[in-house]
C-alpha cells in the first residue's frame, strides 16, 4: 500500500465515521445522561465489536453471509429488534422523582460494564458492517504485497479515526448534560433519542441487499 492509497482510506473513513448512526447516538446519549465515564465504556464496547467484525470479515464470514441471505436476514432482524428495544426503553425512561446531578448523571449506579455491553451489542447489531468491510477494505490493499500488515495498518487507522469521532460526540453530549437537569428537557431528549433508535431499527429491518 502506498501513501496515496492510505490517505484516500483516511479521507473516506473520516467521512464514513462522521456520519451519525446508532453507535454515535449511543455515545452521545450515554455521555449526556450518565457522564463521560459511561461514554468511554460505551466507546470501548462499540470499538471492540467493530474491530472484531472487521477481523471476521477478513476471515471470509462476509462472503458466507452473502451466500446465505437467510442467515444475514436473521442477524439483521435481531439487530433491528435490539435497536427498537433501546428506542422504546429510552422513550419510556422515567424523569420524575430522579435527582439529576450537575454532571448530568441520571442513574449513577449504572456500572461501566453495562455500558460496555450495550456498546458492543449496538455495534454488533448491524451485520452490514461485516459486508461493508468486505467491500471497503480490499480496495485499499495491494494484493501483490503481504496483506496481513496492510490489514493491520487499515484497522489501526480506522480505530483512531472512529474513536476520535466518538470523543467529539461524547463531549457534545457532556455539554448537553447541564440542560438535562430540567425534567422537561430530559423528557424531550429521551423521546428524541428513542425515536432515533427506532428509526435506525426500521431502516435496518427494511433494507434489502
Amino acid at each position: 500500500m502506498n501513501l496515496q492509497t492510505w490517505w484516500w482510506f483516511v479521507l473516506m473513513t473520516f467521512v464514513v465515521s462522521a456520519t451519525p448512526g446508532p453507535n454515535m447516538l449511543l455515545v452521545l446519549s450515554n455521555s449526556a445522561r450518565f457522564g463521560l465515564r459511561a461514554a468511554m465504556a460505551t466507546m470501548v464496547g462499540c470499538m471492540s465489536a467493530l474491530l472484531l467484525m472487521m477481523s471476521i470479515s477478513a476471515a471470509g464470514l462476509g462472503a458466507l453471509l452473502q451466500l446465505f441471505p437467510a442467515v444475514f436476514d436473521a442477524l439483521r432482524l435481531a439487530g433491528a429488534a435490539y435497536l427498537a428495544y433501546l428506542g422504546i426503553k429510552s422513550w419510556r425512561a422515567p424523569v420524575a422523582g430522579h435527582a439529576v446531578e450537575a454532571a448530568g448523571l441520571m442513574v449513577p449506579t449504572v456500572k461501566p460494564a453495562a455500558h460496555f455491553r450495550q456498546g458492543m451489542l449496538v455495534a454488533a447489531s448491524n451485520p452490514k458492517a461485516i459486508l461493508f468491510a468486505v467491500a471497503f477494505l480490499p480496495q485499499f490493499i495491494n494484493p501483490q504485497q503481504a496483506q496481513l500488515p496492510q490489514f493491520g495498518i487499515l484497522l489501526v487507522t480506522f480505530a483512531v479515526i472512529e474513536v476520535s469521532w466518538y470523543f467529539v460526540y461524547a463531549l457534545s453530549g457532556k455539554r448537553m448534560a447541564v440542560y438535562l437537569e430540567r425534567a422537561s428537557v430530559l423528557k424531550v431528549f429521551n423521546r428524541v433519542t428513542g425515536a432515533a433508535f427506532v428509526g435506525f431499527a426500521a431502516m435496518m429491518a427494511s433494507v434489502r441487499d
